[in-house]
């Protein structure tokens, strides 16, 4: 059997693809869903929204070959009439023409129709969820995962897991190499400092001022504000980024000041919201962990030393961040995933 230990998107990769090679596999994962740092949500008003990973770009070559083999459309990324930005505290938002970029695109239904595509394809008995892992121990030519509430014997493991998480959350007998540990500590997390944000409305007022719904901001607290309508048009909202400094307030503190921010850019309609919802990565344990340093974007992200295996060739690391292709994000992560599964075939 080949264990898994992470239910995102890395994780969720290599077991579809090796089960279909027909493999014996089983995915442990701490949430109570799957997904990782892949969450949309819906909200209250039923309006689907990414408190995650959101978009891809034509440079994602792994990612855009997954969507089309598993049928899964994209479209683009609404970005039409001009985008507001906030220079300085002391002056207005300025309305600008946005400059030519490269076109961004969002998952049809939502980023986590790919997770739940790729989950659909395995049992329960293959799937675990609510099982943190605790400790991994080497025994001769087989490895013993031990969670709080199971043990696994398996001939292979494989840790989707983001690297530093790996290190503060799991034992190891006997220890793994000195530099694997120490290049894992300082391994950033993609995300793990980010407050994604939304406001869900009925109606996209500001499509009807020729806006493109964008805010671009220096002095917060939203840095990032992007139309967030689906692709039917039927559902509106606006979603982005907060800036950490926000994360000691409360949720009612965060949403007050949020929709201070949008009504003093957009006007009164932006107070006519339906919802309000966040989500805070450093809130979450299953992806920051415990009272990691402070590191650069990216930092440490596709080292060397991750793609070697240990234990006698029976423990690996893969997932975003050890990816050598676009690491920390989605294309990454698939990239890491059918990488290693071609090195287990």
């Amino acid at each position: 059997m080949i264990l898994i230990v992470g239910a995102g998107l890395s994780g969720l990769l290599t077991a579809y693809r090796l089960k279909k090679a027909g493999k014996e596999i089983k995915v442990i994962e701490a949430r109570d869903r799957v997904g990782g740092r892949i969450h949309t949500l819906l909200s209250n008003a039923k309006t689907p929204v990414e408190m995650g990973a959101t978009w891809l770009w034509k440079t994602n070559p792994s990612l855009i070959d997954l969507l089309k083999e598993l049928k899964i459309s994209v479209f683009e990324q609404f970005m039409e009439g001009q985008a507001y930005v906030q220079y300085f505290c002391n002056s207005p938002a300025q309305l600008i023409d946005i400059p030519q970029q490269e076109t961004s695109y969002r998952v049809v239904g939502g980023s986590s129709v790919l997770i739940n595509t790729l989950a659909e394809s395995l049992t329960r008995d293959e799937l675990k969820l609510r099982e943190v892992v605790q400790s991994i121990v080497q025994q001769n030519d087989t490895i013993k995962v031990i969670t709080d509430s199971s043990e696994y014997i398996s001939e292979k493991v494989i840790l989707a897991l983001p690297p530093r998480l790996i290190t503060q959350s799991i034992s190891f007998e006997p220890l793994l190499p000195k530099e694997l540990l120490d290049i894992s500590k300082k391994t950033h997390t993609w995300m793990e400092d980010s407050i994604k944000i939304a406001l869900i409305f009925k109606a996209p007022f500001w499509r009807n001022r020729n806006l493109a719904g964008a805010v671009f901001s220096n002095i917060g607290p939203v840095t990032e504000f992007y139309d967030h309508s689906n692709s039917e048009g039927t559902t509106f909202a606006l979603c982005g980024f907060m800036s950490n400094a926000y994360q000691p307030l409360s949720r009612s503190e965060r949403e007050e000041k949020v929709v201070d921010q949008m009504v003093q850019i957009f006007g009164k309609e932006a107070s006519d919201f339906l919802s309000y919802e966040e989500t805070v990565w450093e809130s979450e344990t299953f992806t920051k962990g415990l009272n990691p340093l402070p590191l650069f974007p990216h930092q440490n992200n596709g080292h060397p030393v991750f793609q070697d295996s240990f234990y006698d060739g029976r423990l690996f690391f893969s997932n975003a961040e050890t990816s050598l292709q676009n690491p920390g994000y989605m294309d990454g992560a698939v990239f890491a995933a059918e990488k290693m599964v071609k090195k287990l075939n």
